[in-house]
């Protein structure tokens, strides 16, 4: 899509649910589309949302190992309550490797900044890389929310993806977090509040899947 019709779909979906935004998503990508997910808070909504249009949508899971246990066992309960096609995607370490060599993962602090991104690097970016072009989606379905960090203010409902190159599109993108929690308690879905990704290290930051580091870290890897 060029800037002008990604602009002029902005506009028109931004009055509609996010139901029909996964609709009309889901319509554009001629049988490619995928969600990704990390399983942490609020991620069933949009689980639930688009495999009420695409029951067999491949979700696209990266789990580098260093998920808590609640998180693991959220993951099979949605799995099983959704009835997800849950596509996993490991990295090439596993977390006990990676830790014996660099040393775990880094504390998240301002001066481990590039110890972060190296992590993020090896043990999410390069198997989401993998991911995306096995799965090969032209639109790709995500969970990002304007209120979540500082770097999403300036994204919008359907963005061009410059990391991955598919059509981004985010339907819960201006919901609140008192909306989120509306539509779980309405539709009986379950929550996880124990999640940790260490290659955020924090609720501020990018772990590069939608930054432009990232773009440059994967073209490396």
């Amino acid at each position: 899509m060029t800037p002008e019709s990604i602009a002029a779909a902005n506009a028109q979906l931004r009055s509609l649910p996010a139901l029909e935004v996964v609709r009309w998503a889901i319509g554009q990508a001629g049988g490619r589309a995928i969600v990704s997910t990390n399983f942490r808070p609020y991620e069933a909504v949009i689980l639930h949302l688009v495999t009420q249009v695409q029951k067999d949508i491949p979700v696209l899971w990266v789990d580098h190992g260093y998920n808590r246990p609640a998180t693991y066992l959220h993951a099979e309960d949605l799995t099983r309550r959704l009835g997800l096609n849950r596509k996993a995607y490991l990295p090439r370490l596993t977390a006990a490797h990676y830790d014996a060599v660099h040393g775990g993962m880094p504390e998240p602090t301002p001066e481990n900044e590039e110890r972060i991104k190296a992590f993020s690097t090896v043990m999410k970016l390069e198997p989401f890389q993998r991911g995306m072009k096995e799965l090969a989606p032209t639109v790709w379905l995500t969970a990002l929310r304007q209120v979540q960090n500082p770097n999403r203010a300036g994204l919008d409902i359907v963005s061009p993806d410059g990391n991955f190159g598919a059509l981004k599109v985010s339907p819960v993108f201006y919901w609140s977090d008192a909306e989120m929690e509306a539509y779980l308690q309405q539709h009986q879905l379950p929550n996880e509040w124990d999640y940790f990704d260490p290659a955020k290290a924090d609720e501020k930051r990018e772990c590069g899947l939608h930054a432009a580091w990232g773009g440059k870290a994967v073209a490396k890897t």
